[in-house]
């Protein structure tokens, strides 16, 4: 049941007051090992997962805090989750690009797109040790 209470967390907090929310709700990131997978999303962003099972996939959840702005998801590992770069591209908020990039490629990930200020602030891309192209976001300060 902490997946229902999960999911009727992120979709409450979209329509909390009949405040219009983002489109985006939720997403699921492919994974083929799911340990290794979130051993490399907490050593890279200090991230702690729950697991659970949902309709026989392995899933690990990002951390949901409905007070905090954004929106959460989780790393899959099932027969109908296939990991790649030439797909969705999620970006992940962080403070230190370059620090976040370091972690990234220290443990076992591949930088595919350098730091880049974009004229909104520093982007850049890296391939996770599953195979998928992750984005990160850094704001101008």
């Amino acid at each position: 049941m902490i997946i229902l209470g999960f999911f009727t967390q992120i979709l409450t907090s979209c329509n909390a007051n009949s405040k219009k929310s983002n489109p985006v709700v939720y997403f699921e990131i492919p994974v083929v090992d799911i340990d290794r997978a979130t051993k490399f999303y907490s050593n890279v962003f200090n991230f702690k997962f729950d697991t659970t099972i949902i309709d026989n996939n392995e899933m690990a959840l990002f951390p949901f805090t409905e007070a905090n702005a954004g929106i959460s998801g989780a790393l899959a590992k099932g027969e109908i989750y296939k990991p790649t770069i030439q797909g969705v591209l999620i970006y992940f908020n962080t403070v230190n690009i370059d620090e976040t990039l370091k972690l990234a490629n220290t443990n076992g990930g591949q930088i595919l797109y350098p730091k880049t200020d974009n004229g909104i602030g520093l982007v850049a891309e890296f391939k996770d040790t599953e195979g998928n192209r992750i984005a990160l976001f850094e704001s101008k300060k």
